[in-house]
């Protein structure tokens, strides 16, 4: 894991958050969702699978810790855990707090409609609230 390197296009769309014990923490640079990216810092991996097994069980802990806790302290309706990797083959997983509210509820959040970029004091502040339960995590 010492080579680790994010891919470009996770960079570009993202901003870092922090680190857990197997992943480092993204948020997408799209204000419609409460969307977040966990990517094992593993290089050459695509699958889940590929993973050692103890980092299969880290990678889900940390996902669904992360996902219980945006939902009780950013409010959601349904938090969303996929791992596509259509676009993007570096394994990564994403954590999406979906409400009945946001702009395409109950559709997917891919292929619908533009992304619109964080204005920078929504995405400090966001940052900040993320930061913070990332930190509160038992992972």
């Amino acid at each position: 894991m010492n080579d680790f390197t994010l891919d470009e296009r996770l960079a570009a769309d993202t901003f870092p958050i922090a680190e857990l014990p197997l992943s480092r923490v993204l948020l997408m640079n799209d204000a419609r969702y409460l969307w977040v990216i966990l990517v094992p810092r593993y290089t050459a991996i695509s699958e889940v699978f590929e993973l050692p097994a103890a980092d299969q069980q880290q990678l889900w802990r940390e996902a669904s810790q992360l996902g219980g806790a945006m939902k009780t302290a950013l409010g959601g309706d349904k938090i969303n855990i996929a791992a596509l990797g259509n676009v993007v083959s570096q394994l990564h997983v994403h954590v999406i707090l979906r409400r009945h509210t946001d702009a395409t509820w109950p559709a997917p959040v891919w292929g619908n409609g533009s992304a619109e970029p964080y204005n920078p004091a929504s995405q400090a502040a966001l940052h900040d609230q993320l930061l913070a339960l990332v930190n509160g995590l038992e992972v």
